[in-house]
């Protein structure tokens, strides 16, 4: 399964290698863009373009409204995964050995302006 994150263009750093910084809940990343830039919507047209990124890549374009609403899709899915590592025993963090299973931390803010 794959998992796609998204992310907004706000800079792009270099056109001739279709490289693009992508912030990603507050964490600003180097992406490639290949997968979205054409003709049509060539490198410099990306910035403020919302995408979903994957290992590196700019998978595919979205807008706001569906960045939104895959934060917070990903919001509840941390919250579920925290509130059942509560319920496990003594010594189960349910983290995989991180030990961080009850600290509540908003990974994915909500895009500018939306009403999520």
């Amino acid at each position: 399964m794959c998992l796609g994150i998204p992310g907004q263009i706000i800079e792009i750093t270099n056109i001739n290698h279709k490289l693009a910084t992508v912030n990603i809940a507050g964490v600003k990343r180097q992406v490639n863009i290949a997968c979205i830039v054409d003709e049509q919507h060539p490198p410099e047209a990306c910035i403020g373009d919302w995408v979903l990124v994957h290992v590196g890549f700019a998978m595919n374009r979205i807008n706001e409204q569906q960045a939104a609403e895959t934060l917070q899709l990903l919001e509840e899915l941390i919250g579920n995964r925290e509130e059942d590592a509560g319920t496990r025993g003594h010594g189960d963090t349910g983290t995989r050995g991180r030990g961080d299973a009850g600290t509540r931390r908003n990974f994915f803010p909500h895009p500018p302006d939306s009403q999520v």
